[in-house]
């Protein structure tokens, strides 16, 4: 069954000047853990903003739950748990102070729903009577996580909640997720890291408002067309130029200390051979060219460009 559904959302801004959301469609199933990825402006916010209520559709219709995001937007409140974006809680309250207050609006207590904040809580208990304003990055995200966890929710919605945190805080959280999703609980996280799509169960690659593709992340991976080669010399930026304009080159991007190339022509002879002589030419006498499995970020500008 779908725990949530969406059905030719679209959402503007500004009189209808901004299109946010265009004319979106997708499904997450009971107990998935569900990615939507896509860069900064993408509408993955407007999108968690109508889900939970907090904002009305222009346009289409979506449950949450079995309840319709505008008619039934008491019932949705009460079974879900958002964390946006944004550090929202109290800065002047402390760590127990504002988990003691979002248990007391859904009409329970920390001890009653210890068990399912007992992994994510036990890191920051020692330090609760600090205040929220206080705390470290990764320490507001796991509060956070908590005070949306504290009733309960049948369903979680995290958007972009790894943004602005250590690499080890993002790998806690990520661990917690997973912890989470074997309790039954539905999760539908938001990112524009690329490399925590894999991650996921299922993933919807989003760019300007528009799914570019939904799957799993193996099999979007899979459909990648022909071959992809990753280039090394010492000097990057110029190599990055140069290979750009090579008469072969379809497409070409850093990628970390590499580069990423796509090519018209994955003949073997014309990238081992032709290439070379012709980065020999233009002063990169030691290239490392080497053929790679791309990752969803190459399958995400692929589309991106198609």
């Amino acid at each position: 069954m779908s725990a949530i559904i969406l059905d030719k959302i679209k959402k503007t801004y500004n009189k209808g000047k901004i299109l946010a959301v265009d004319d979106i469609s997708f499904n997450v199933n009971e107990g998935e853990l569900f990615g939507l990825i896509g860069p900064d402006g993408a509408g993955k916010t407007s999108i968690f903003r109508i889900l939970t209520t907090l904002l009305l559709p222009d346009e289409g219709k979506a449950t949450v739950n079995g309840f319709d995001t505008v008619k039934d937007y008491i019932e949705i409140r009460n079974c879900i748990g958002y964390m946006p974006g944004k550090f929202s809680l109290y800065p002047d309250l402390t760590i127990e102070e504002n988990l003691n207050f979002f248990a007391t609006i859904f009409g329970t207590t920390i001890s009653e729903n210890y068990s399912l904040i007992k992994d994510i809580y036990s890191q920051i208990e020692p330090f609760k009577t600090r205040k929220a304003g206080n705390l470290s990055g990764g320490m507001k995200q796991k509060l956070a996580l908590c005070c949306a966890l504290i009733h309960k929710p049948k369903i979680l919605f995290l958007d972009e909640p790894t943004t602005g945190i250590d690499a080890v805080s993002r790998k806690e959280l990520w661990d917690m997720l997973k912890n989470l999703k074997k309790q039954g609980i539905t999760i539908l996280v938001s990112t524009p890291y690329m490399d925590e799509a894999t991650l996921c169960d299922r993933i919807a690659l989003i760019l300007k408002g528009k799914i570019l593709t939904i799957d799993t992340p193996d099999n979007i991976i899979k459909q990648y067309e022909g071959k992809l080669y990753a280039a090394k010399s010492s000097s990057m930026f110029s190599l990055l130029k140069d290979i750009r304009s090579y008469e072969n080159t379809m497409d070409c991007f850093a990628f970390g200390e590499f580069l990423h190339v796509k090519f018209k022509n994955d003949d073997e002879n014309d990238i081992t051979e032709k290439l070379k002589s012709y980065l020999k030419q233009h002063s990169h006498p030691e290239v490392e060219i080497k053929e790679i499995e791309p990752t969803v970020e190459d399958c995400f500008i692929r589309l991106m460009r198609k």
